[in-house]
């Protein structure tokens, strides 16, 4: 990850003149914390640091921290899916209680902030959960990366937090009028730098392979429009990534999503008046779900291939309003 950019000049300096201990201590914060302008509760409260903001530490007071964080914005386009880079919140310094913080030299820091990051991640799921969860949990999952880069769950660490964002901005994709282009280069695309830096800092890992599968959303037609050209590229596209990533934990949906998409055209090139493609398809069809069955035969994309399976033989309509 791209180092955070509010090191400026001051507490460069600051840090120059830091003792070789506290120099290069970086850290991030567990819990949500007032920082103050001078290390006692009665002094002037200068903001909050959310979970997951990243702290350069400058001094040590007892049981007090002198910290420069980040701090968050409520008018930033995004606010709640932006990293620091990006971000368009205030850099401050001042003081923290030290509880609740973990720095690159606290044993087992790394699973303390995957930990604690699941956490965040589960409540972003309840129905009323903290409304600032899902955010915390993208931070705290890159902090990992960040911070322990060389630890075994960093490469997950870093997947979890490009997928939380992937998974927002696919939302607000999908919410935009553009969703039902038929031309994906006619759509508001998603950011691929979280899924491309996983590819590029893990590769040939599993989370690589799942990040190489998130990219084909954005290859994908929006609205098919009757159309065989969109279906059939979209296959291709499934099939070349099982071919490439057969041991990727995604590749039985992908496997899935080709065999769908060639049953799908079964009946579009009926409409075409395209018979022979229309058998070819049918073929197709069942020979992915047969594949995906046998290769694949614990995961539920199996179970949905063999419905697959069934209903093309069947030579039931998979796609479009046809009723028998």
């Amino acid at each position: 990850m791209k180092r955070t950019t509010f090191l400026y000049p001051i507490a460069l300096a600051t840090l120059a003149l830091a003792s070789p201990l506290h120099a290069a201590e970086r850290g991030t914060i567990v819990r949500e914390a007032i920082i103050y302008l001078s290390p006692d509760t009665s002094s002037n409260k200068l903001g909050q640091i959310d979970r997951g903001r990243e702290l350069i530490l400058l001094d040590r007071s007892r049981n007090w921290l002198h910290v420069e964080a980040l701090l968050g914005t409520n008018v930033a386009p995004d606010p709640a899916f932006v990293l620091e880079e990006e971000d368009e919140g205030k850099t401050i310094s001042g003081w923290i209680i030290d509880t609740g913080i973990v720095w690159s030299t606290t044993p087992n820091g790394d699973r303390i902030l995957f930990g604690a990051a699941v956490d965040s991640e589960e409540e972003a799921g309840r129905r009323h959960g903290r409304r600032s969860a899902a955010q915390e949990a993208l931070r705290l999952y890159h902090r990992v990366y960040d911070i322990f880069p060389a630890a075994p769950d960093a490469g997950e660490a870093l997947y979890r937090a490009a997928d939380i964002k992937w998974q927002v901005d696919r939302a607000d994709m999908l919410s935009r009028p553009s969703a039902r282009e038929k031309d994906p280069m006619l759509r508001y695309g998603i950011a691929e730098e979280g899924m491309k830096q996983v590819m590029k800092k893990f590769p040939d890992s599993k989370w690589a392979q799942l990040a190489a599968f998130h990219l084909i959303d954005n290859k994908l037609c929006g609205d098919w429009q009757g159309s065989s050209k969109c279906p059939d590229k979209e296959a291709e596209m499934y099939e070349k990534y099982v071919k490439e990533h057969p041991q990727s934990p995604a590749a039985p949906e992908a496997l899935y999503n080709a065999a769908s998409r060639r049953a799908a055209l079964i009946e579009i090139y009926k409409t075409e008046e395209q018979p022979k493609k229309s058998e070819q398809s049918k073929s197709a069809a069942l020979a992915l779900a047969q594949e995906l069955i046998a290769q694949y035969p614990q995961s539920d994309w199996s179970s949905r291939g063999q419905t697959l399976l069934f209903l093309v033989q069947q030579a039931v309509p998979t796609y479009g309003n046809a009723i028998q």
